[in-house]
């Protein structure tokens, strides 16, 4: 699945649940035999895979517990905003089972010789706010009925989108339950809905390849 570079060095790997067999026998063969610390593996050439539990799944000390209850299916609730557009629904295991999909004109950019600034700000903002409380509306209506059911609610797209929404008095039983990850998703679509279930489900693990010997990468003999 995706990718990502991590701050301090490695990168950040998402793996589907059902590909953690695979993806543990690619690291041993790639790295030779590891050993388990925890949730994080000691490989023997040094590379090393830093396990983290998905949204919603609770917690586990050992990597059979964290295979056995990522691959366990629960509910999960998604909330996609950017700007204007707002995307919510409930996934069971990998199937979104309800949903909607919405959007609220949020003006960008003044063309040149337009509005005043301040004049542009208020429209902008007061668009921005009814958007906010239209996604709320939204939201509360698709997830607000199975919030007891919940395992987790995943989040994604603008933060600033999301917080605004989010920040409706109605929707604290949500935000209560609400994961720390967040997704990287263009504006949301009903298509991009269903792609995140995936991000959502998916075990993150900081992979940290071996360091490399400096006296092999400058030719020189070891002191």
């Amino acid at each position: 699945m995706g990718e990502r570079a991590a701050a301090g060095g490695g990168k950040w790997v998402d793996v589907a649940p059902e590909r953690l067999g695979r993806w543990l026998e690619n690291f041993a063969r790639r790295h030779g035999p590891y050993r388990e610390e925890g949730l994080t593996l000691i490989a023997e050439d040094g590379a090393s895979a830093a396990w983290q539990t998905p949204p919603g799944a609770g917690d586990v000390a050992t990597l059979a517990e964290l295979i056995e209850t990522a691959q366990r299916p629960r509910k999960l609730g998604l909330l996609l905003a950017r700007k204007g557009a707002v995307a919510a629904g409930v996934a069971d295991g990998t199937k979104l089972i309800t949903s909607k999909v919405d959007t609220h004109y949020v003006q960008g950019r003044t063309a040149a010789g337009g509005w005043s600034q301040q004049r542009f700000a208020r429209r902008r903002d007061n668009q921005a706010k009814a958007a906010a409380a239209d996604g709320a509306g939204i939201v509360g209506r698709i997830l607000l009925p199975s919030v007891r059911d919940l395992a987790a609610l995943v989040t994604g797209g603008d933060h600033t989108a999301v917080e605004a929404i989010l920040s409706a008095p109605q929707l604290a039983p949500l935000a209560a339950v609400r994961a720390e990850r967040f997704l990287d998703v263009p504006e949301p679509r009903h298509a991009v809905l269903v792609s995140a279930i995936a991000g959502a489900r998916a075990v993150s693990v900081l992979v940290r390849e071996p360091q490399k010997d400096v006296s092999q990468l400058s030719g020189l003999p070891e002191s």
